[in-house]
Parts: structure tokens; C-alpha cells; sequence
């Protein structure tokens, strides 16, 4: 037996920027809405499928410190430069965690300052 990753919840200040975002990013769909939620996943999917959808919930505390988990996306129908500059223009900035610059991957925070990576390989779509 063993475990498969359905659904991440995000606490987040701004439960509708952060999933317009991370829609954006990813190609998702709002799949569902509640006071203090919103779920977003693949499209023709929603839970249970091969991708985990991902649940925003407000909370009223700011994000403090280096997530001790973080996203990793790579791009599917482009360059890793191409898809940077697609990221960027989504609202995701650079951040500096300690990299040396030598890395084969962008590492970008989201409009909350979540950090995540852009890796280099692309993978076929899903």
C-alpha cells in the first residue's frame, strides 16, 4: 500500500490572488468555493486525478520565514528562459534563498512570497 498526493492547502492573505495565480501558472481551474476556501485543479479532472489540486485558505498571520516546503514546476510547452519570462509577467519575482547562481533552476516567489522553483526539464503535459 502507499499514499498519493491529492490536494495541497495553502494558507494565504488573499485566498483570490493567490488562485488566480497559481491557475494561471498551472493551467488549473477553480473547481469549487466556500467562504474561506478555494480549490483550484486540472481542468476535465478536479480531485482524485493524476495532479494534486491545491485549496487556498485565508489566514490573518503573514507569511515570516523560508517555506519548509515548496513547489517545483517545469515548463511543458517551452524553454525553461521562455517559461521564466511567462512566470514573471504572472506577477512571480526572483528571490535569493542562498543559490550560487551555478543552479540549473529558477528559484521565484509567488505574489504572497512563496517561494518555488522552475526547473529546467519539460515534461510532457499531463
Amino acid at each position: 500500500m502507499s499514499c498519493r498526493i491529492s490536494e495541497l492547502v495553502i494558507d494565504c492573505a488573499d485566498m483570490e490572488k493567490q488562485a488566480a495565480f497559481w491557475s494561471a501558472v498551472l493551467g488549473y481551474v477553480e473547481l469549487g468555493r466556500e467562504e474561506d476556501e478555494i480549490e483550484i485543479g486540472p481542468p476535465g479532472v478536479g480531485f482524485g486525478g493524476p495532479q494534486p489540486i491545491l485549496i487556498f485558505s485565508p489566514v490573518p498571520e503573514p507569511k515570516r520565514t523560508k517555506l519548509r516546503l515548496h513547489i517545483d514546476v517545469n515548463p511543458t510547452d517551452r524553454d525553461q528562459e521562455e517559461e521564466l519570462e511567462r512566470l514573471l509577467s504572472l506577477g512571480a519575482r526572483k528571490v535569493d534563498v542562498g543559490q550560487t547562481g551555478e543552479e540549473s533552476w529558477h528559484v521565484l516567489a509567488d505574489p504572497e512570497g512563496n517561494e518555488f522553483c522552475l526547473l529546467r526539464r519539460r515534461l510532457d503535459p499531463v
